[in-house]
């Protein structure tokens, strides 16, 4: 979700990977479903995890949720911490606006401190 809603906001500007630690194997339906409700498709999308010439490459990482740890010395890595919707009971297609909302807040934020750090 956090690629493709950075690609969204960045456009052409910043070279976006998507990876997990623990990928599933599909992407999630739900997830899907929101991204698509403003314009980005990820149907085609495979889950895949971390390709180490890929991190050896970029200049930042950002993990989503508090399980997700990338250890690259030299590397900066944000973590994106959302609060989880289902901890206050929603769930569903609601729970996936809320957090595809959030990431795009904070990608947008990201976008706008990368671009103006060129």
């Amino acid at each position: 979700m956090a690629a493709g809603l950075m690609t969204h906001v960045a456009g052409a500007t910043v070279e976006v990977h998507s990876a997990g630690t623990r990928p599933g194997t599909a992407v999630n339906a739900l997830s899907a479903e929101s991204l698509r409700e403003i314009g980005i498709d990820i149907i085609g999308e495979v889950p895949k995890p971390i390709d180490p010439d890929v991190l050896h490459r970029v200049d930042l990482v950002v993990t989503l949720g508090r399980e997700a740890v990338v250890d690259r010395p030299g590397v900066r890595v944000v973590n994106w911490d959302t609060d989880e919707p289902s901890e206050h009971g929603i769930d569903g297609i609601e729970r996936m606006r809320l957090v595809r909302d959030d990431i795009a807040a904070r990608a947008r934020l990201l976008a706008t401190e990368l671009l103006t750090d060129v």
